[in-house]
């Protein structure tokens, strides 16, 4: 969902995984043996595309139960303890590492669609997360990704990983210094590791947006300088990068992508315009295909020249778009981009999509994957070369068959509100 990953993804004020302090990790609970998965070994390839091979019987499924913790900031405020039960399967042969994931889930929403406020007479967006009132009560259900993520310790690079996984990463700032010189109260959380040679390999599907080019979105973490740097020269301290991505300068705010040409992969259908040409500035859909019925997404080539999507140039105080044809749309009276003012899902039958799909490429694109989903739930399935062609030390190396502690996170319908399931162990069958 990005327009430029540095403004999108580096400045970003949500959390990945959250549970811990900026000044002390929490450390998670023992677990048992049935933390370990079984990587299986195989001669024969699963085919990669959502659905379940014969082949998985041979792959020993391990039970999972990803809850969604409480960081004591209210950022997960509605979703403490709601649990995702999954079960995932591992196989891998001579080049290449194979994962199956399946969990419940009784939704697969449009994410954040467009729609029309007739009231405001302005276009807007679902919100990514679900919203709740003083109560606790839930007003309205969100609209945000389903997704799957996974951790894994680089070159045993980060010593706490170990007994904390997924936690050795995550903090809650208290209030840090801005460029400025502020001080700025931040009530949300960043990662980064806890020294400047540590690393952790961060991969990540979006399961709405990836999976439309067969891929999860590989990253990395790092120490970002550390919260004692991002103190003293501002920014906000998160060490969660796209691999190909170096700093500039040490302990950098803002990284550069090694590749020119490389693609940020899936990017948000927004843009600012302002109302009857010279009014405020609103947010409007940047494309649109007319008549649409149930998009969830639009294609980057549809936004070439030649097409499906038309852009939008302007925007009236009434709500009027107006395409670059010349043509308009004019929302009012039309319920097919309504809204409803209930709990359930957008109801217009035309909400316009809120991301283009484009691939990702270079180090981000180093995981194949597909998904199914059955109408109950999820079927994920994602493969990585054991060791990829990464030289900055962004990817975990599976290929001397070592023991590979891991924690893995699901999302359901949301932003940043996940359940985690730390302390896991990949071991593979010799």
């Amino acid at each position: 969902m990005k327009t430029t990953f540095v403004l999108s993804f580096f400045i970003a004020v949500t959390v990945f995984f959250v549970y811990c302090t900026k000044n002390a990790q929490i450390v998670a609970p023992t677990t048992s043996s049935t933390n370990e998965l079984i990587s299986y070994k195989t001669s024969a390839a699963p085919t990669i595309d959502g659905s379940i091979d014969a082949i998985w019987d041979n792959a020993t499924k391990l039970a999972v139960t990803p809850t969604v913790p409480d960081p004591g900031n209210g950022l997960f405020a509605g979703y403490q303890g709601t649990q995702y039960p999954a079960t995932i399967r591992s196989m891998y042969d001579g080049t290449s590492i194979y994962f199956l994931a399946e969990w419940a889930d009784a939704s697969n929403y449009q994410v954040q669609p467009w729609f029309f406020n007739a009231t405001t007479q302005r276009w807007a967006q679902r919100g990514n997360a679900k919203q709740f009132d003083v109560n606790g009560s839930l007003i309205k259900e969100g609209m945000g990704q389903d997704q799957l993520a996974m951790l894994w310790n680089i070159d045993n690079s980060t010593p706490k990983f170990t007994t904390q996984t997924c936690y050795a990463s995550c903090h809650i700032f208290t209030p840090y210094r801005n460029f400025t010189g502020q001080m700025v109260a931040n009530k949300s959380g960043n990662h980064y590791t806890n020294g400047a040679n540590e690393k952790i390999d961060m991969w990540w599907c979006h399961l709405n947006k990836d999976l439309v080019t067969g891929q999860f979105d590989d990253q990395y973490q790092d120490w970002a300088g550390g919260p004692s740097v991002t103190d003293t020269v501002g920014g906000s301290g998160n060490g969660r990068k796209a691999d190909d991505l170096i700093p500039p300068t040490p302990f950098s705010t803002t990284y550069i992508n090694t590749n020119t040409n490389a693609s940020n992969g899936a990017f948000n259908n927004t843009q600012s315009l302002k109302l009857d040409g010279t009014g405020a500035a609103v947010n409007v859909p940047k494309w649109i295909v007319p008549d649409a019925v149930g998009a969830k997404y639009y294609l980057a080539t549809d936004t070439l020249a030649g097409g499906k999507a038309i852009k939008v140039t302007g925007i009236s105080s009434t709500g009027v778009l107006t395409l670059i044809s010349g043509a308009t749309l004019d929302p009012n009276g039309n319920t097919d981009y309504s809204d409803d003012a209930a709990t359930g899902i957008a109801v217009g039958k035309k909400c316009i999509p809120s991301f283009i799909s484009a691939p990702l490429t270079m180090g981000r694109a180093d995981i194949t994957a597909q998904a199914t989903y059955t109408g109950t739930g999820w079927i994920l399935e994602y493969k990585r070369l054991l060791k990829t062609p990464d030289v900055l030390k962004q990817d975990i190396d599976f290929s001397s068959l070592v023991d590979q502690p891991f924690g893995v996170a699901i999302f359901n319908s949301s932003n940043y509100q996940h359940g985690i399931q730390p302390n896991l162990l990949l071991k593979f069958q010799k």
